[in-house]
């Protein structure tokens, strides 16, 4: 049997061995319960998306600011991000607008490094998955997690190489990694270290506190 707690999402995970016994998991499970709570005190702390919240944006941070006679649709001024309408929807009106601005650097910079590579990309979208930061179809469809809005521009730029060599090499052999380090202009090494650092965080980045 093995107990795992996410670090994105939190959930805590019981694997039962091929014929493990449901009921004898769950009471093992039970008595690791002071792990689970030392592991889960561990996790990054929720940032919700709220007035005076300061939030990572890319190499900086922005201020949520609410402003009662401002319009609804969110706008940058400086180092803040301003919007009006009824407080009760601000959160969801600032997540929108940062999938926006996701969705728009990621197509940007994939199409520059497409060129670079002399590669097509048929589509850039964005989702929200858990367990990885980008894929890229057989088609020449990328998908990226939205999240990346909020990590260091290199990073970004990290991901958006490797999926782009995706498309001249469907897998991870050396001719893979030396066109990723190729678009990229400069070792990887350092950006894949702070997504295994501080990834995820990013999915922490919105929740509501506790």
């Amino acid at each position: 049997m093995r107990l795992s707690v996410d670090p994105a999402s939190g959930v805590v995970r019981l694997t039962l061995p091929p014929r493990g016994s449901k009921r004898d998991g769950l009471a093992w499970a039970q008595s690791k319960r002071d792990w689970i709570e030392a592991q889960r005190a561990r996790l990054p702390t929720p940032l919700p998306f709220v007035p005076g919240a300061m939030i990572p944006f890319g190499d900086t941070k922005l201020r949520l600011d609410w402003e009662a006679g401002a319009p609804r649709l969110p706008r940058r001024d400086g180092d803040r991000l301003v919007s009006g309408g009824p407080v009760e929807g601000f959160s969801a009106r600032v997540e929108r607008w940062l999938k926006r601005q996701a969705l728009a650097v990621l197509t940007e910079e994939t199409i520059a490094a497409a060129a670079r590579a002399g590669v097509v990309v048929e589509r850039v979208a964005i989702g929200d998955p858990r367990a990885r930061w980008g894929s890229c179809s057989a088609s020449g469809a990328i998908r990226y997690s939205w999240r990346l809005i909020f990590a260091p521009h290199a990073v970004l730029s990290f991901v958006v190489a490797h999926e782009v060599a995706h498309r001249q090499h469907m897998n991870h052999g050396a001719a893979f990694h030396a066109l990723e380090a190729q678009l990229l202009g400069h070792d990887p090494r350092p950006a894949m270290a702070w997504l295994r650092r501080h990834g995820a965080a990013l999915h922490w980045l919105g929740k509501p506190g506790s």
